[in-house]
């Protein structure tokens, strides 16, 4: 081991040192971006070898967040417009999303897998695909893991109120009585996520700095930390500096 690891794994070690005892997240949601951007800096001719190595580096993540006690993670990998891009780059894509479901859901570690999203607009193979997962997974209880895949934070607002007002119709009530009883709450019933807590903690990597509709309804509270390093590069020092950093700020939820 050269100067430069032994330095690291010391910074590493300070660290998690630093995070015990304090607060952590309970909801951690990741935006997994750079791995198209990853591929093509490193001269890689394919943008599918970015999003495989993106999706090895889910496992080592999931590892840091059982080792600390998180217990819940939602992880962004696929996006509505994304299913606009080229169809052999989305097409592998989702083949790489299904087969890393598939080897989470068969690691060993008691992670239960759920999908969240637009999922009538994925191919029938990747519905599958998740639906077996959740199946396989749902009595595990260490680590949830939401998978957003054809996830849009529009499209959820716009699909909870469609099931919404759909509800109240099949009670007989009216769209007067809807409008004028409407809260918050109705909405957030309806939601893909309905059932787990808010994120505490988003964090996006690549070095963007916006949400581009990731978890609106929901990251109303949440703190955001954005990270330069693309998500293939993401360390474990990388995950402990954004725990550090919502240890060090004052949650007041609006108040």
């Amino acid at each position: 081991m050269g100067v430069a690891d032994v330095a690291y794994r010391l910074y590493e070690r300070r660290l998690a040192d630093e995070l015990a005892g304090g607060p952590l997240p309970q909801h951690v949601g990741v935006i997994l971006d750079g791995n198209r951007r990853f591929a093509r800096e490193r001269g890689l001719d394919d943008p599918s070898h970015g999003h495989a190595l993106g999706a090895a580096k889910i496992d080592h993540f999931l590892g840091w967040c059982l080792e600390l006690g998180v217990p819940y993670v939602t992880l962004w990998l696929l996006s509505t417009d994304n299913l606009g891009r080229d169809h052999q780059e989305v097409s592998r894509l989702l083949s790489i999303i299904e087969e890393t479901v598939h080897r989470l859901a068969e690691d060993g570690r008691g992670l239960r897998l759920t999908a969240v999203g637009a999922l009538d607009l994925l191919p029938e193979d990747t519905r599958t695909a998740l639906t077996e997962v959740e199946r396989a997974t749902a009595a595990n209880d260490r680590l949830r893991v939401q998978v957003a895949v054809g996830y849009g934070g529009r499209q959820e607002i716009a699909d909870a109120l469609r099931k919404l007002l759909l509800a109240r119709a099949d009670e007989g009530r009216t769209l007067e009585d809807v409008a004028a009883s409407l809260c918050p709450e109705d909405i957030g019933d309806h939601l893909y996520t309905t059932g787990l807590p808010d994120p505490d903690l988003i964090i996006r990597t690549s070095g963007e700095v916006r949400l581009s509709g990731f978890l609106l309804w929901q990251s109303a509270h949440s703190e955001y930390y954005f990270c330069d390093a693309y998500w293939p590069d993401f360390r474990r020092v990388d995950f402990l500096r954004a725990l550090r950093d919502y240890q060090r700020r004052t949650r007041r939820y609006g108040r």
